[in-house]
């Protein structure tokens, strides 16, 4: 289940508000003393979050199945997803739906109905927690959100199923502003940099990828080679965009990769003003990166 984006903050009666976390969104399946960790688009992660694994696997029901965000947190409290890629080891599962419990399938019940259940199933540790509630009214919980520089919160209405896909029950309302993006090309190095200059960001549009602007900052030299490595078999001669890109010593790429992207506003053009590079993701389709566009 998928929040919708809400323009602005926002107080509903009988909503909840809970901090949003900026990681890799996980379900994580138990049966008997085996957990299992997917993505969003169905990559393995136990591997990677093995301490989640180990925690998740020693919960008393026989089987499980939970929904939350792989999360590493700085030392205010905020999780960061650059972090998360530095040091996945040290991640926590910031957990905030059950759907399934003991063979019970739990999707139909409302939400508070779920919540209940998780709160019994789970035993918060180093590596595993419940999502953190705000104050229920929203706009208080914005100015908390504000005030501890968390990306944004999401709001949900506590009768809400839980059903597949994006929904206007769930509703995220973002502090700071970030957003994913599709790389399609990258600049020639100049001065002491190597391997590339700046990215060539893209949205999609229907079936066409519009040129939003291009980032050059946010790369550690590491970064700055491990990324070129990935560039290499996807190099192209035409451009994967729809719009001219008025860049110089362009080298194009076939559009399969997703980037997390800070940054400070759309400009009148659809351009992004201040960008900075957070992350490679490579839990999202590509052409599911469209221009964010508010539902209320």
């Amino acid at each position: 289940m998928l929040a919708a984006l809400a323009h602005e903050p926002f107080d509903k009666p009988r909503w909840v508000y809970e901090e949003k976390y900026d990681g890799y969104r996980i379900l994580a399946y138990k049966e008997g003393s085996k957990a299992r960790l997917l993505s969003r688009n169905s990559i393995d992660r136990t591997a990677r979050f093995p301490g989640i694994a180990a925690a998740i696997s020693k919960l008393t029901p026989a089987t499980l199945l939970l929904d939350g965000e792989a999360v590493v947190f700085d030392s205010k409290g905020v999780s960061r997803f650059q972090l998360l890629q530095q040091d996945p080891a040290e991640a926590t599962y910031a957990v905030f739906d059950c759907l399934h419990n003991d063979g019970k399938d739990l999707r139909a019940l409302p939400l508070s109905a779920r919540r209940s259940e998780l709160e019994k199933s789970l035993r918060p540790g180093k590596a595993l927690m419940l999502s953190q509630r705000l104050p229920g009214n929203g706009f208080e919980a914005y100015r908390v959100a504000k005030k501890k520089n968390y990306g944004g919160l999401v709001a949900k209405d506590k009768s809400s199923p839980y059903v597949e896909g994006r929904s206007k029950l769930w509703l995220k309302v973002k502090v700071h502003l970030e957003d994913e993006f599709v790389i399609g090309g990258f600049t020639k190095p100049s001065g002491l940099r190597k391997y590339f200059g700046a990215l060539l960001l893209g949205v999609y549009d229907h079936s066409k990828l519009r040129y939003v602007g291009k980032v050059g900052t946010g790369f550690s030299e590491e970064t700055l080679s491990s990324l070129h490595r990935k560039f290499v078999p996807l190099i192209r001669k035409q451009s994967p965009f729809a719009d001219p890109v008025p860049e110089k010593d362009i080298t194009f790429l076939a559009p399969r990769l997703v980037v997390q992207i800070a940054y400070q506003e759309w400009t009148a053009d659809n351009k992004l003003r201040q960008p900075v590079f957070l992350g490679l993701r490579d839990d999202k389709d590509p052409r599911q990166v469209h221009f964010p566009e508010p539902s209320v």
